[in-house]
């Protein structure tokens, strides 16, 4: 009972945390571009104090997350910087960037970058130890984050043609039902685990520089992945372009990324099968595969049912990567560090490439338009693939049960991939 207790908390978490980030950033390029008229180039400057902020935080989320174990500190530490979001964007954020944008953006940077940016990958590491511990599978806990997103998107763009700050309030909104949710979780660490945790010292960490494999794994990380978010974070302008009115293409875009928000939460599903069938290594491959088949053909085709038909790949790419990163971790490296090497391999490898991307890549946008510069992107997200091919580590096909699981029947026989492994060196 207290298994399916905590996968369902968890999963509720997971629902109202990525509910309050779709009301907070999924539209955040047009608010700094539409209602606060930024340049391509300044947005590209905000974003990219986003991620320098979400950098620096992520390695001490990634060490203090593997110190703690199963404990909610983090977790709580989350939750009240979302319950402050509306009071931030209304306050702090938008006035700020009005008057002196370097300062609007350190501020916004900070509060992004730790609360939403490396907030959503800590929170996604320990959702997965909870789940090897438990027995259920992280994906389908995942899923409901995917439905919180959806959720929110398919009616945010008609609430930001209204008020972009209703959707900042309704953030905070669900950040208030984080807390409860938060409370009532019972995660007990085993007296082994504890000890494993409070014997974390920076050393280990650090120790991870140091592995073949772990270069091998930032090739894919810090090119393909990289350069994909970088070609994500202005699609909604580019998007919103394709109509006559704004105001329209605002409300479509909501309406597209609902779709395919609940495409991916579906996949969420599928995803283990596929991953489990192929290993993580060609799991990875393939979802960077169809990362370059976006970027190239939002450069290539016309028209909103085109975009919207390159915008949907990404409910076939997420879901694969996302289980694939995980089962790559848990082979080639120490289950204890699962954190370190998820927050500053992934998370912290993605803020880096994005700090220094994101204007250059805002500048391309102004001078060239946006076509031209998807396939640029393209162009070098291909020889970054071809590079992962040989730099990354061949994986089992299969993922062995985790071997400190106590799974839940009811879970065990629902679930579609199996649990991810505890430790495989």
């Amino acid at each position: 009972m207290a298994i399916r207790k905590n996968y369902a908390l968890l999963s509720a978490f997971l629902f109202f945390y990525f509910f309050a980030q779709a009301m907070s950033i999924s539209l955040l390029a047009l608010w700094l571009k539409r209602t606060l008229g930024l340049s391509g180039a300044e947005t590209g400057v905000v974003f990219a104090a986003n991620f320098i902020f979400a950098m620096i935080s992520q390695p001490l989320y990634g060490f203090v997350s593997d110190k703690v174990g199963l404990r909610k500190t983090v977790l709580w530490l989350i939750s009240v910087l979302v319950v402050l979001s509306g009071a931030f964007f209304a306050f702090v954020y938008g006035p700020l960037l009005k008057t002196n944008l370097l300062l609007g953006a350190i501020a916004g940077g900070a509060y992004l970058g730790v609360t939403f940016i490396a907030g959503s990958y800590a929170l996604e590491s320990f959702v997965d130890r909870v789940g090897r511990k438990y027995g259920f599978e992280y994906s389908r806990a995942r899923l409901w984050g995917s439905l919180g997103f959806a959720a929110a998107a398919f009616f945010s763009g008609r609430l930001f043609n209204l008020d972009p700050l209703y959707n900042f309030a309704l953030a905070s909104c669900a950040g208030l039902v984080l807390l409860p949710l938060l409370a009532f979780a019972k995660i007990e660490p085993s007296a082994d685990e504890r000890e494993s945790s409070s014997a974390l010292k920076a050393t280990d960490a650090m120790a991870i520089f140091k592995l073949p494999k772990f270069w091998g794994f930032m090739v894919l990380i810090l090119g393909v992945t990289n350069l994909y978010l970088v070609y994500d974070q202005q699609f909604p302008a580019f998007y919103a372009s394709h109509f006559a009115d704004p105001k329209q293409g605002a409300a479509m875009f909501g309406y597209l990324n609902s779709a395919q928000i609940f495409l991916e939460a579906g996949m969420l599903f599928v995803a283990p099968f596929v991953v489990n069938r192929i290993g993580a290594k060609n799991g990875l491959l393939l979802a960077a595969a169809i990362m370059i088949v976006r970027i190239a053909g939002s450069g290539l085709v016309h028209g909103p049912v085109p975009i919207s038909a390159m915008k949907m790949l990404h409910s076939l790419e997420l879901p694969i990567l996302v289980v694939s990163i995980f089962r790559y971790i848990a082979f080639h490296f120490e289950n204890r560090l699962a954190s370190t090497l998820y927050l500053v391999g992934v998370s912290f490898g993605h803020s880096l490439g994005l700090a220094i991307l994101s204007p250059i890549v805002g500048k391309s946008y102004d001078l060239i338009g946006f076509p031209s510069t998807y396939l640029l992107i393209a162009l070098f997200a291909a020889a970054f693939w071809v590079a992962s091919v040989f730099a990354l580590s061949p994986t089992p096909r299969e993922a062995p049960p985790a071997k400190d699981a106590e799974p839940d029947p009811a879970l065990a026989q629902a679930d579609l991939g199996g649990g991810d492994v505890a430790k495989v060196n």
